[in-house]
């Protein structure tokens, strides 16, 4: 005879023991999800995610063997990666496709080395992507952006005591998590309000026979599948993930 499934206050129980087992990742978690969630810390912040966004774009159109000509960050959180090549074919296809996948898997990336205690190694990569990224800006709001949250990742990794930088890394990692799952959903939200007719989802829909929502669905999927990926591995008990 099967076993009988937990029940309610089983699996709260077993929650609890997950989460306990790692409350500083659990307060790096709420204090990110509480400045994706709240509208005007989302504004002053949501530029990080413009940084990651416009960063996947650039390297993947590197990778795919396309010109890169700069990129462009806007006051208004937008920006732009400027590449040279064909007009169309996989490469462009992949270039588009990195955008909105990029800030997630980049926070799920992070969220292995945090979970493995290499939270400086995180922070590191981080400050070298932004170094190259500065070499890419074509606009004073852009360098002034890189700039600033390169010092920011500087200050804490060279100069912050341990356990605080082990927090700014967790929470780091969650903002990039929770930010892409907010970015993908405005997304959605704009295309069905008539606006944002011009993302990286209409371009996708123009070189693809997949329709513009179903791309934007799909970042929106990559997104959450991301976030929950990066939830197992960093409360998820070790002998569970091996």
């Amino acid at each position: 005879m099967s076993a009988a499934p937990p029940d309610a206050l089983e699996l709260v129980s077993q929650a609890y023991e997950l989460v306990a087992a790692r409350p500083a990742s659990l307060v790096a978690a709420l204090a990110a999800l509480v400045v994706v969630v709240w509208l005007p810390s989302w504004r002053a912040t949501r530029v990080a995610v413009t940084i990651a966004h416009e960063g996947g774009h650039a390297l993947v159109a590197v990778l795919a063997g396309r010109g890169l000509a700069g990129i462009r960050l806007h006051a208004d959180t937008s920006g732009v990666t400027y590449s040279t090549g064909a007009g169309r074919g996989p490469g462009v296809v992949v270039m588009f496709l990195a955008g909105y996948v990029a800030p997630p898997l980049l926070g799920l990336g992070g969220a292995v080395l945090v979970a493995a205690d290499a939270d400086q190694v995180w922070l590191w990569v981080g400050i070298v992507a932004l170094a190259a990224t500065l070499f890419q800006i074509r606009n004073l709001f852009g360098a002034l952006a890189v700039l600033l949250s390169g010092a920011v990742l500087v200050v804490v990794t060279v100069w912050a005591e341990p356990d605080l930088r082990t927090g700014f890394a967790a929470a780091l990692c969650w903002f990039l998590l929770f930010g892409g799952v907010r970015a993908c959903a405005e997304l959605r939200r704009g295309r069905r309000r008539g606006r944002l007719r011009h993302s990286d989802a209409d371009r996708l829909a123009e070189l693809t026979p997949i329709s513009g929502s179903v791309w934007a669905a799909l970042f929106l999927l990559v997104s959450v599948l991301a976030t929950l990926a990066a939830v197992w591995v960093v409360f998820a008990p070790a002998g569970a993930r091996a």
